[in-house]
């Protein structure tokens, strides 16, 4: 009995050794990255200067940078060597910065690295170049497209097409003729009905998005370089598809600008209760259960101020609802891209906007440039990706447009 508890105690014992030999040898391999990616910078700033300047190196210069490119050789030996040596003591084989993740892929690593100036020759092979910089795995850029459902509403209510080139949605249109049923007789000719079949364009217009990340941050091993890079590129990308969808752009995507129902309202700068009323109405039944309104947040605070008949307000506070708020009892989501109550603008949306279709290429790609910002001490991120977007279903959308004058 004593044996086997010898046992235990001697293994326990060899674990907690162990954690602690990982962890020196974690802080050890974070300060030679850190020591790296601040000789790389030292390196990019004297050739900065020498272009700059348009001339050769100076002498002083010249041995300078071949003394930093001996010790980034030094350190990158040292820091394979680490890690072949810290994987002996962990089956996975995965290195872990502070602030990353631990079940990243050999390819976000691999990124990762090459982001922070740290990529090691086994590593680069997980990476596709392109002319300014390396090409973000698609691993990467799905999560970013991801993200951007998750934190951009509409998109994510909207009929979505992930597909390269020109497509051709039908879809029935009922409101001028229809299939209808009816009562007959034997040995008598039905009436004949029909719908009609209808189809909309969703084409590709190219669209970039530019975003700058600082080196110190890069370089502070507890900052999350892949969850950032995520949020940064989904939120870009997130603002410009959203206005696209509410607002359009002349010549490029329509977005909800060819909606046909709804109403015009009395005046230019306020809403009555009835026009609300009216609008939310003017869509069936059928559509009903996925509507919401979509405004900007300060015609939210001017309908926050109407009351009904027996003076309640009409718009209240609901923490059940999505987006805090309810009006006529349907959620409300506010979008910085709607225009304020304003002559002749469409101020508010109600529907169900599964009636919008937007096609986003699924070849959406994505670069790391390093060396276009090294003299903002930034890395760029770049995104690249065709857009476009139509109502699809005109009967689940309907709009309140304010008055001329």
């Amino acid at each position: 009995m004593k044996s086997h508890r010898g046992r235990i105690t001697n293994k326990k014992a060899f674990r907690v050794a162990a954690r602690r030999y990982l962890q020196v040898r974690a802080e050890e391999l974070k300060n030679l990255e850190e020591k790296r990616a601040a000789l790389v910078e030292e390196m990019e700033g004297i050739l900065n200067k020498a272009q700059e300047e348009e001339r050769a190196f100076e002498e002083s210069e010249q041995a300078r940078f071949d003394e930093i490119e001996k010790e980034i050789n030094a350190i990158d030996k040292t820091i394979e060597a680490k890690e072949r040596a810290r994987n002996l003591g962990n089956p996975g084989g995965k290195k872990k910065e502070d602030g990353e993740n631990d079940d990243l892929t050999v390819e976000e690593r691999a990124f990762v690295d090459y982001v922070r100036g740290t990529l090691t020759n086994e590593r680069a092979a997980n990476l596709t170049y392109a002319d300014n910089g390396a090409v973000i795995p698609s691993s990467i850029v799905n999560k970013i497209i991801e993200k951007v459902v998750e934190i951009c509403p509409i998109y994510s209510m909207a009929d979505r097409y992930n597909i390269g080139g020109t497509i051709n949605i039908p879809y029935y249109d009922e409101e001028t003729s229809s299939i209808k049923m009816a009562y007959a007789d034997e040995f008598t000719e039905l009436t004949s009905t029909s719908g009609t079949f209808k189809s909309i364009s969703l084409g590709g217009f190219l669209a970039g998005a530019l975003t700058l990340i600082s080196k110190k941050l890069i370089n502070n091993s507890n900052f999350d370089v892949l969850n950032k890079i995520i949020q940064y590129m989904a939120k870009a990308i997130s603002v410009f598809i959203e206005h696209e969808c509410l607002i359009g752009t002349t010549g490029k995507a329509e977005g909800l600008t060819n909606v046909t129902r709804g109403i015009t309202a009395a005046a230019a700068d306020k809403v009555k209760a009835d026009e609300l009323i009216d609008v939310q109405e003017s869509i069936p039944d059928i559509y009903q259960s996925g509507a919401v309104w979509i405004m900007n947040k300060a015609t939210r605070t001017a309908i926050r101020k109407l009351k009904d008949s027996d003076g309640n307000y009409l718009l209240n506070r609901d923490v059940s609802a999505r987006w805090g708020y309810t009006l006529l009892g349907k959620d409300v989501y506010c979008s910085d891209a709607m225009p304020k109550m304003a002559a002749k603008a469409t101020a508010v949306y109600y529907g169900d906007f599964s009636g919008l279709a937007v096609k986003v290429a699924e070849d959406a790609n994505i670069e790391v440039l390093r060396e276009k910002y090294a003299t903002q001490h930034a890395v760029g991120v770049v995104a690249w990706m065709e857009i476009d977007t139509k109502v699809e279903d005109s009967q689940k959308i309907a709009k309140l447009t304010m008055a001329s004058a």
